[in-house]
This record gives C-alpha cells, sequence and structure tokens, in this order.
C-alpha cells in the first residue's frame, strides 16, 4: 500500500526542517515518467498516479495533443515549454475547465484546457516583447521530462518519499501560495499584484515558543523578509544567504526551522518557466548534499516542494473541499474551498524508507502547502495559525526507520548542463522585481515610494499583466 500521512508520529527524531520551495512547475511535467518502466508502481510495490503516456489535450481545431517525454537530447530541454505559461486564477480555471470562470462547487476539473491556454498566452507573450524559445508551439506544454532529463530530482524521488498527491493551496500563482504556505492564509488575495501581508507567520508563532528558524536567499535578501510584520521585524541574525546556510549545515547550527529560497533573476536557479531547470537540479543537488554531510543529517527531514503549477500540464483534477482559512472575503469571487494543482513534492530523511510514494487515504483532506505548516507545529507542539493548517494532515509518519540509513542516492549521478543563459537572459524576472520593490521599500530609511534598482525601461516579465483568455 501507498503510504498513507497522518499524524505526527515518527517526528521525535527530527531535530531540524528544511523546506526548498521552488517556482512553478506541475507533478507530471517533472515527475509523470518517474516509474513509467515499472507500470508506474514504485520498488517497494506501492502505486504511483503517474503518467501512462496516453493522456492528451485538444488543441483550438478540437485536435488531441498528446503527453510526451523531454528527454536530455530534446531541444531546448531545460528550457521547456518555451513560453512562460499562464499561472494567475482565471488562466488556471482556463487550463483546468476551459473557461476563466470556475464552475459550481464541487464540479470536477476536465484538465483540458492547457493547449488552448499555452497558445494564447505564446501569442499574447509575442506581442508585449517576452522572449520565448525560437519555434514554441502550444504543444510543448504537453511536454513532462523523464527521470534521465532530471537525474538529482528522480534519484531523490525513488531514493526517498514522493508525494504524488500534494497539491498547491490555491488554484494561482507565486504569492498567494506562498502565504498560505508561511501564513496559512493569503488574507483572501489571488494574485501577485498584493505582495506584502498583515497577518501572522510561522515564523512569529516559532519566536513566541522560542523555537529557532531562519529564511536564506540564495545570493540576496529573501523576497519573504518583507512578507509578514513578525518576519520584516525579525532580528538580522534570522536572515542569511545560501553560502551561510550551507556553513551552518556544516557546523551544525542549522535551526529547527529553515526556510530556502533560489535565485528569483531570469538567468537564476528558481526553475521559473522558461528559466534554466538544470540549475534547479545544481541547486537542488547542493542543498540535499550540504545537509547530509553535516552532522545533523540524521536528525533532519528536508522538504522539496513547488509553490504552484505555473500552468504546466497535470492530468490529475485538483479535489475541491478545501478548508477556508479564515474570514477574509476572496478576490474575484474564490471561496478557497479549492485546491491548486498537483506540483512535485519530495521528503527527504535518512530515516525515510527508499521507494516511498506518501499520500493521504482517498476521501481525505489531502497534502498541501499548509502540511509543512502541521508537522512544524506538531513536532514543536504549536498552535495553528488558521483553520486551513488545523485541517491539514502532517506528514510526520513518513519517518518509519529507527535507524538512520548511510547511503547516498546521488553516488554517481552528474547534474545536468544546459549550456545556455536561456532565451530570457537580460530581461527582469517578475519574481526578481518584487523582490528589489520589497527590499528598496523595507529597507531601513527608505521612503515608502522607493523605486526597485533596474533600469527604466526594462521589460518586465509580469504575468499579473495577462487578460484572461
Amino acid at each position: 500500500m501507498t503510504t498513507s500521512a497522518g499524524n505526527g508520529s515518527g517526528l521525535a527524531a527530527i531535530e531540524h526542517i528544511v523546506v526548498l520551495m521552488l517556482e512553478n512547475r506541475s507533478f507530471d511535467h517533472m515527475l509523470g515518467y518517474l516509474y513509467a518502466d515499472s507500470g508506474n508502481v514504485s520498488p517497494s510495490g506501492q502505486p504511483f498516479e503517474g503518467l501512462s503516456g496516453n493522456e492528451s489535450c485538444p488543441d483550438s481545431n478540437g485536435n488531441p495533443v498528446a503527453v510526451y517525454q523531454i528527454t536530455p537530447a530534446t531541444p531546448h530541454a531545460y528550457f521547456m515549454p518555451g513560453a512562460d505559461p499562464g499561472e494567475g486564477y482565471t488562466a488556471t480555471n482556463n487550463q483546468l475547465w476551459g473557461s476563466a470562470t470556475a464552475p459550481a462547487s464541487g464540479t470536477p476539473a476536465t484538465m483540458q484546457g492547457f493547449v488552448k491556454d499555452f497558445a494564447y498566452t505564446i501569442n499574447w507573450e509575442t506581442n508585449n516583447k517576452w522572449t520565448i524559445v525560437p519555434g514554441t508551439t502550444a504543444s510543448w506544454i504537453m511536454g513532462c521530462f523523464t527521470p534521465q532529463a532530471l537525474p538529482v530530482m528522480s534519484a531523490l524521488a525513488k531514493g526517498y518519499a514522493v508525494c504524488d498527491h500534494w497539491y498547491s493551496s490555491a488554484p494561482t500563482e507565486t504569492l498567494p501560495n506562498r502565504a498560505l504556505a508561511l501564513a496559512a492564509t493569503s488574507q483572501g488575495h489571488i494574485d501577485d499584484h498584493t505582495k506584502t501581508y498583515t497577518c501572522p507567520s510561522i515564523f512569529g508563532t516559532l519566536t513566541k515558543a522560542g523555537v529557532s528558524w531562519r529564511v536564506f536567499g540564495y545570493n540576496a535578501q529573501p523576497l519573504t523578509k518583507a512578507d509578514f510584520p513578525d518576519i520584516t521585524s525579525a532580528d538580522a541574525s534570522h536572515f542569511g544567504l545560501f553560502t551561510d546556510f550551507k556553513a551552518a549545515a556544516a557546523a551544525g547550527t542549522l535551526p529547527a526551522f529553515t526556510f530556502l529560497e533560489p535565485s528569483w533573476s531570469s538567468t537564476g536557479n528558481s526553475q521559473h518557466p522558461n528559466y534554466d531547470v538544470a540549475l534547479g537540479e545544481q541547486l537542488i543537488h547542493d542543498t540535499y548534499e550540504a545537509l547530509r554531510s553535516g552532522p545533523g543529517w540524521n536528525q533532519t527531514l528536508f522538504v522539496l516542494t513547488y509553490d504552484e503549477h505555473g500552468g504546466c500540464y497535470d492530468h490529475v483534477p485538483p479535489p475541491w473541499g478545501a478548508t477556508v482559512p479564515d474570514n477574509s472575503a476572496g478576490e474575484l469571487s474564490f471561496g478557497f474551498d479549492r485546491f491548486g494543482v498537483r506540483v512535485p513534492t519530495l521528503l527527504i530523511s535518512p530515516l525515510i524508507a527508499p521507494g516511498t510514494v506518501y499520500r493521504v487515504p482517498d476521501g481525505t483532506t489531502p497534502l498541501d502547502h499548509t502540511s509543512v505548516l502541521k508537522t512544524v507545529e506538531q513536532r514543536w507542539n504549536l498552535q495553528p495559525l488558521t483553520a486551513r493548517d488545523a485541517a491539514a494532515p502532517g506528514f510526520g509518519n513518513v519517518i518509519t526507520l529507527a535507524t538512520p540509513r548511510a547511503d547516498d542516492v546521488l553516488a554517481g549521478v552528474t547534474v545536468p548542463v544546459s549550456g545556455s543563459a536561456g532565451p530570457s537572459a537580460g530581461q527582469v524576472s517578475h519574481l526578481e522585481a518584487i523582490r528589489q520593490e520589497l527590499v528598496a521599500r523595507y529597507t531601513p530609511g527608505a521612503r515608502a515610494d522607493a523605486e526597485p534598482a533596474y533600469a527604466p525601461g526594462t521589460v518586465v516579465q509580469d504575468p499579473d499583466q495577462r487578460p484572461a483568455s
């Protein structure tokens, strides 16, 4: 049977929970072919909700476009799907139902609008001078990576636990999902126009309980530092860069809770489409090796996840029945009563058995980003932030081994290299623009209307600008 999520049993052995949240990739897009060669069954005999290879979506003429494999030999493999798919609430509705407006509550998504929505997005981005891979077509949205193309992620997924029914917390873009991941609410906000929140976060809860935490940007001040009042006001000792994270891991001084950010630039390692996926493979590798080689490894649980699907194809309809976080009125009439699309999530620890497929029993509240909050709360006996994390399942019982493993699942794995700066080099990414704006706004002594550092006239790749199709 597939390992099922539940209470916090097993967490007593864990002293460090480390979360790396990357950008805008769906489960099928990154891991759908993980166990395809074994009939979507893991070596331990657990069923895996992957791709059969028969999935398809219609194009604008009604012709089916089949899912296909992205291999290391696929042209532009590490910049697929070639352009940045639609990622907001209305774009997600288009992908799930073929309409910008969601249907009545409980209506299952057809998952048949991905190709048509991507065709609209490609045309809009071309007209607005976004850079895309030459020759990009709407059919590219159906491309999904093979394990050979993502050897680091795939080796970790097979070597530890892969969550094949983990959903983003809301069917929309980055900032609301990151807010839900750290505060169990986005206060009703459903797009990236709102960049900061006024609610408590897990960081304030940890501080009040005397539990240590740190947030690390990759090569610049983390975007998260400006998100919530209880982190904006925190001491500088709570923040650092990836080099500081590696030093802390090596010294055995990591806190109880660590949150890692990638580099947000268009040539960075966030894996946001259409940026370099290979650089993200390197970041995942470096994070794992830093943890594994440190003295705290045997007491560490590493969570690798993605904030949202970013418009990339997935075949599993997201469930309804999400617990409404609070009484905040949802923008665009969204009731926060359904989850977003499946995203790749791995649970990594020497106390996890290899080949684990981890999910909740059918018909129960699924795993989503607030499950991280629930697990942290279970481990350190903290109160929930909202009704959403109170209702979320934890994943402490993924810890099943009494003796830590000593093997290295990345032994012999070569990190892929794209060999290119990518099509968007020279343009300012949407999230880097937000990070710069918030740094300018929240630096001590800065004016409230302080401007970001990029040059006037710079093209900013901002999905908020895209009108509904």
